[in-house]
């Protein structure tokens, strides 16, 4: 299908045109049985078994390009590539079918003109050179005059699909109020009526007042589908108390990690390097003086201090300037002194004190490390007989009596995240199990394993009253609060429209300014600045919220300025955006149009041959 204006530029079509036809040659072959020459046709126009092929493979080769790995056709079937090749082909072959029927060509300039165009074809100067066409050609398996009439059909094509697509303009008046929708801001101030700022009490719901509530509002007391799951399973947690670690062990852990326990003193230290020493000395003169300081000298360079950081460093990674450095205090500047870049300056930021952890105090951090690592290897070596177990028609029930795993049951909703339903991996299983399946062992992603079994499938349902009803009467408070903090805020509308302040009201008022549409403030209810925007100045509305009311006040409403570049370029970038999308408009119309009185007959058969026989 056309893509938009950027498509039907002649560069492009003609270097698309050859890469395809080219392609076709260092890409791979198809070997075609029983003669077939063609996949359909719309109207007169034939597409061949060539040009769906070609398509097919300059479409797999851009998807490889992107993705770095080889695509296979069954790959591409499944991913809708072989479709969307053949809505492309048919696409062209439409276009074509209608430029025939309204006489369109190009003449032999024009096809000369392309040639002199394609890269492909040009000699070392530059220029058409005639024996890199005819070679280029040839590897292609193509002969001049039938890549030529390709060219001459695709530029008629070219000039049906560009009439369409280009020239399309929209009203200033649209792109005005898409800006305005935009870029418009309101100010404006809120304030919320809470369940303590109530002056009456609340109704007491009897029971049939209750199981109303709950048959006319049945959606929000609907489980949802539901999954009754029992699973075994071990995590390393479960069993570091039976791990146990000899200090031999410790000890060789210790010394392979005594650099982490152990670690010298360390500086927060920026380098600034020079080109030469003198250069490095005056730069220090001038700190030194007070004429400078370091960010000014860094700024100078027209560098950033980020450009300067080294990190924490020890006085053994400094060589020659790890003296001068750790001698001096925090905030000092240091130098000139060597660097492997050459002389620079060096300031010292903050200092990190050596630390020193003996083994006794080491062991705590060594054997939980190790206890886990060791008990993920235990569970890693039981994990095969297990799953043999399993295959051999064990239950979940005998494993949990005869292994350390642990038997559990969860109704499992696509909301679960507690216990093991936070693990992902069971949280796909639990996603995927059918009645059909039978328990295999799974890792989790600490190291542990499980195995599930689905016991029960429960469709979408609503709770029974008595397992809710505790919900349902704090819905039904919430609702009633809501509606009576709405009704006590409505006598307030009128003082607040008037000159009367928040404050007066008993109100504790936020004020927000500069806020566009899509604006989002920590709390700041969505509904406030929905409410803002369908507001004139100075109304007061009402509106309610979760148990709550929000009284709301649009101050003013500042349009957009025009004239600032951001929103005179967002305006340049809609308008181009709408244009685009209407030309893409247009141009399906057309092709539905064209392929509509033209027919179009597909031979799904001789689609199959090729796909068969592509390799």
């Amino acid at each position: 299908m056309a893509r938009g204006k950027g498509g039907i530029t002649k560069y492009i079509v003609w270097a698309i045109l050859i890469a395809s036809f080219v392609g076709f040659g260092a890409f791979g072959t198809v070997n075609f049985s029983g003669g077939v020459g063609e996949i359909g046709r719309v109207g007169d126009t034939e597409i061949t078994t060539a040009e769906y092929t070609r398509a097919l493979q300059s479409e797999m080769r851009s998807m490889e390009a992107q993705t770095g790995q080889p695509m296979t056709v069954e790959q591409a079937r499944q991913q809708g590539v072989t479709n969307r090749v053949l809505s492309q082909v048919v696409t062209n072959a439409a276009l074509e079918d209608e430029t025939k029927r309204m006489g369109l060509s190009v003449g032999d300039e024009r096809v000369a003109e392309a040639l002199r165009n394609i890269d492909a074809f040009s000699g070392s100067d530059g220029s058409f050179d005639r024996d890199a066409y005819a070679y280029a050609l040839r590897n292609a398996g193509l002969n001049e005059g039938e890549f030529e009439e390709n060219l001459r059909r695709d530029s008629a094509r070219s000039i049906l699909q560009g009439a369409v697509l280009s020239g399309v303009s929209l009203p200033d008046t649209y792109v005005d109020t898409l800006l305005s929708y935009v870029g418009e801001t309101r100010a404006f101030t809120w304030a919320t009526l809470g369940r303590d700022a109530l002056n009456t009490g609340l109704p007491v719901a009897d029971e049939d007042t209750l199981r109303a509530f709950y048959e006319d509002n049945i959606e929000q007391f609907t489980l949802p589908e539901t999954k009754a799951i029992t699973y075994a399973w071990i995590t390393p947690e479960m069993i570091v108390d039976t791990v146990e670690i000899d200090e031999d062990t410790l000890r060789a852990a210790y010394e392979e990690r005594h650099d982490e326990f152990n670690m010298p003193e360390r500086r927060l230290v920026e380098r600034l390097v020079f080109s030469d020493e003198s250069e490095a000395q005056a730069a220090m003169d001038r700190i030194s003086s007070g004429d400078a300081d370091f960010e000014t000298i860094v700024e100078d360079r027209g560098l950033v201090l980020a450009d300067t950081d080294m990190g924490d460093v020890t006085r053994a990674s400094l060589n020659e300037a790890g003296e001068p450095v750790f001698s001096a205090e925090v905030g000092d500047v240091v130098g000139p002194a060597p660097s492997p870049l050459g002389p620079a300056l060096y300031r010292v930021n903050g200092v990190l004190a050596a630390q020193e952890t003996s083994f006794e105090d080491a062991v705590p951090d060594l054997r939980d490390a190790l206890v886990f690592d060791r008990a993920r290897r235990v569970i890693e070596g039981m994990a095969q007989d297990i799953d043999d177990e399993l295959a051999g028609g064990a239950t979940l029930e005998e494993l949990a009596s005869d292994t350390e795993m642990e038997l559990g049951q969860i109704d499992w909703t696509a909301e679960s995240d507690s216990g093991i339903a936070g693990y992902e991996t069971f949280r796909e299983a639990a996603q995927a199990v059918t009645r059909d399946d039978y328990p295999a062992i799974e890792t989790l992603g600490d190291g542990g394993i499980f195995a599930l079994r689905l016991d029960e499938l429960r469709e979408p349902a609503p709770a029974p009253f008595e397992d809710v009803r505790d919900r349902v009467e704090t819905l039904w408070e919430q609702e009633q609060a809501q509606e009576a903090l709405v009704a006590q805020a409505q006598d307030l509308v009128p003082a607040l429209s008037g000159d009367g302040s928040f404050e007066e009201s008993g109100l504790d008022p936020v004020e927000e300014t500069g806020l566009t549409r899509n604006a989002q403030i920590d709390g700041l209810p969505r509904a406030v600045l929905e409410a803002a925007f369908d507001m004139d100045p100075a109304e007061v509305r009402v509106v309610p919220g979760a148990g709550e009311a929000l009284v709301v006040r649009l101050d003013t409403i500042t349009p957009v300025n025009a004239d600032e570049p951001q929103v005179a370029q967002l305006g340049n970038l809609l308008r181009d955006r709408a244009a685009n999308s209407v030309s893409q408009d247009l141009f399906n119309a057309l092709n539905a149009d064209i392929q509509s009185r033209a027919g179009v007959t597909i031979d799904q058969s001789a689609i199959n041959a090729v796909l068969s026989n592509f390799r």
